[in-house]
C-alpha cells in the first residue's frame, strides 16, 4: 500500500501557497475586472471580444500576479505580528519556507512586468510603480499612523485604475463606483486594525487603535461608512438596472454593520464585522452582471 503521507504533505504545501497568495481574493479580483470591463467600462464589447483581447488579458494577469506577490511580501514582513494574531494561519502559511516565499514573490513580479510589457511601455511603468508601492507599503508605510490605511485602500483599487486607463473611460459613474469601493475597503482595513490590536501593539505598529483608542477608532470607521453613503446615493440615481437595488439595500446593510461594530468587544467579533464587509464587496462584484437587466 502506497503511503499517503507525502501526498498529504504536498497537499498542505499547496494549501499553504494558496493561502499565502490569497487565492480566493485573486479569483475575485480577476472576476471583478472582467465584469467591470464588460458592463461598466466598455459595455459595447461582447464577451467573446473581451475574452480574445490579449492586451486586456495581459493587464488582468499582471494585476493578479502583482497583487499575489504583494500578499506574499506583506505576509513576510508581518510574520511576527501574525504569529500573535493568527497563530493557526501563521503555521499553515509557513509550511513554505521564507526563502521559497521570496523566490515566488520575485517570480510573480517578474512575470507581471513581462505581461505588462506586452501591452505597452506605459503599462510596464504602471505595474512597476504598483509593485514598488506594495513593497513600500509592506516594508515601511504599514507601520505609520493613519497613512497606512489610506495607502492600503488605494492599493486595493489600483488594478481597477489600470483597466480604466486601458479603456479610457472616465465617466462620472466610474468615479462613483471607485469612491464607494474605496470607502468600503478603507473601513474594512481599519476594522482589521481593531482585529489585530494585540499583535500591532506588541510589534509597535502605529495603527489607529494603538495611537488613539478602540472607541475613537470605531468613530473613525463609522465616519468612513457614512462617507460611503455619499457615492451610494449618487449611484442609486444612475440607470444601473437591477444593480441599483444593491446600493438601495446597502444603506440598511451598512447601518447593520455599524451596529455590529459598536457591539464588538473582541477579536472574533471584529472578524465577523470584517467578513460582513468582505461579503458585501463580493456581492457588489457579482451584482455588476445585472446592470443592464430589469424586472
Amino acid at each position: 500500500m502506497v503511503s499517503t503521507r507525502p501526498f498529504q504533505k504536498n497537499l498542505l504545501k499547496v494549501l499553504s501557497l494558496f493561502s499565502l497568495v490569497r487565492g480566493l481574493n485573486i479569483l475575485v479580483l480577476v472576476l471583478s475586472q472582467y465584469l467591470t470591463a464588460r458592463f461598466i467600462l466598455d459595455p459595447q464589447t461582447g464577451w467573446l471580444d473581451l475574452i480574445l483581447d490579449f492586451s486586456f488579458l495581459s493587464i488582468v494577469i499582471a494585476s493578479a500576479f502583482s497583487t499575489a506577490a504583494g500578499y506574499i511580501i506583506n505576509n513576510f514582513y508581518d510574520a511576527a505580528k501574525d504569529q500573535i494574531n493568527r497563530p493557526q494561519k501563521y503555521v499553515l502559511e509557513h509550511l513554505v519556507s521564507q526563502k521559497l516565499q521570496l523566490a515566488l514573490y520575485l517570480f510573480l513580479n517578474v512575470f507581471a512586468l513581462l505581461f505588462a510589457s506586452f501591452v505597452s511601455v506605459r503599462a510596464l511603468l504602471f505595474f512597476f510603480f504598483y509593485s514598488f508601492a506594495i513593497w513600500l507599503y509592506s516594508n515601511t508605510i504599514k507601520r505609520l499612523f493613519w497613512l497606512s490605511n489610506l495607502f492600503s485602500a488605494l492599493l486595493m483599487i489600483f488594478p481597477f485604475w489600470g483597466i480604466t486607463l486601458y479603456f479610457k473611460n472616465f465617466e462620472i459613474v466610474v468615479f462613483y463606483h471607485a469612491c464607494y469601493l474605496f470607502f468600503l475597503i478603507l473601513a474594512r482595513d481599519i476594522i482589521k486594525d481593531l482585529e489585530n490590536l494585540k499583535g500591532d501593539w506588541v510589534q509597535r505598529y502605529q495603527t489607529l487603535p494603538v495611537v488613539f483608542s478602540v472607541a475613537t477608532t470605531k468613530k473613525i470607521v463609522s465616519l468612513t461608512l457614512i462617507l460611503c453613503l455619499v457615492p451610494n446615493y449618487f449611484l442609486i440615481l444612475q440607470p444601473l438596472g437591477l444593480m441599483r437595488y444593491y446600493f438601495i439595500v446597502g444603506i440598511p446593510f451598512l447601518m447593520m454593520v455599524l451596529l455590529f461594530l459598536w457591539r464588538a468587544k473582541d477579536q472574533k467579533a471584529y472578524l465577523w464585522v470584517h467578513n460582513f464587509i468582505k461579503l458585501w464587496i463580493l456581492i457588489g462584484v457579482l451584482s455588476i452582471a445585472f446592470i443592464y437587466q430589469s424586472f
